[in-house]
């Protein structure tokens, strides 16, 4: 705060609370709702971790740091994504529809991954922007996702926006394709500004880095697969605003 020229009172106004409540944050080290943390994070220009890293080693995932920390350095990310729209383009409603089905995920601990997947968001608005292909199957488009449609509307409209960003592409395979490639499951492919590469597979218990270089050519040879499936830029995102108007 101090080096943002910021007092309780100005962040308070920025981020929409009352001024005796950023006051305790600082007073009594009290750590604020998730959404809240966003805010104060951007408007002090840092990751929402550096500020209140306690919450992310609670609920952190071993398995899932090293990804983490990868992606935030990466300079371009290669995502297919049969069944869900990636993590990096989702809303934070359709973010907490798809973590609360079932019931698995305790309330509290849903709020905090949310709150980790909107601050990873921001490696697509910094100052040296991610480069992102996401590839998703028109299924994605059209399956519901939380209890009301405006969750899907507003997705889909947020998806069409990021895709006309210069740094973002999203393309989607038409339904009436038949089976390909992709279909086995999601992966992401990573590219770091040195030429490293890695890769991230999940599944229904935990996600894999991958670095073996030949499971890498496979994994490229998929996305060329699933790249060649899909419609061009443009036609995706005529498409995808065409559905999201069947969610109104």
């Amino acid at each position: 705060m101090a080096d943002k020229g910021e007092t309780a009172e100005s962040l308070a106004g920025k981020v929409g609370v009352d001024p005796k409540t950023a006051g305790r944050w600082l007073a009594s080290g009290r750590v604020p709702h998730p959404r809240t943390r966003i805010a104060v994070a951007m408007a002090l220009g840092r990751q929402v971790k550096e500020l209140w890293p306690e919450p992310f080693r609670r609920r952190d995932l071993p398995w899932f740091r090293e990804w983490a920390e990868l992606e935030q350095k990466a300079s371009s990310l290669r995502s297919y994504e049969p069944l869900l729209v990636p993590g990096l383009l989702q809303t934070e409603a359709y973010a907490r529809a798809v973590l609360a089905t079932g019931g698995l995920v305790p309330p509290a601990e849903v709020e905090e991954v949310v709150a980790a997947r909107l601050a990873r968001q921001r490696v697509l608005q910094r100052e040296s922007p991610l480069q992102l292909v996401a590839v998703i199957d028109e299924v994605v488009l059209r399956r519901r996702v939380g209890g009301d449609r405006t969750v899907m509307a507003g997705q889909l409209a947020h998806l069409a926006d990021l895709g006309e960003r210069e740094n973002v592409q999203v393309r989607v395979i038409p339904a009436e394709n038949p089976w390909h490639t992709g279909l086995a499951g999601p992966f992401v492919l990573a590219r770091t500004p040195d030429g490293g590469e890695a890769a991230y597979l999940d599944n229904q218990l935990r996600g894999q880095v991958v670095t073996e270089r030949a499971d890498l050519a496979s994994l490229g040879a998929r996305w060329e697969s699933v790249t060649g499936e899909a419609l061009p830029r443009r036609r995706s995102i005529e498409l995808i605003r065409e559905v999201a108007t069947t969610w109104t």
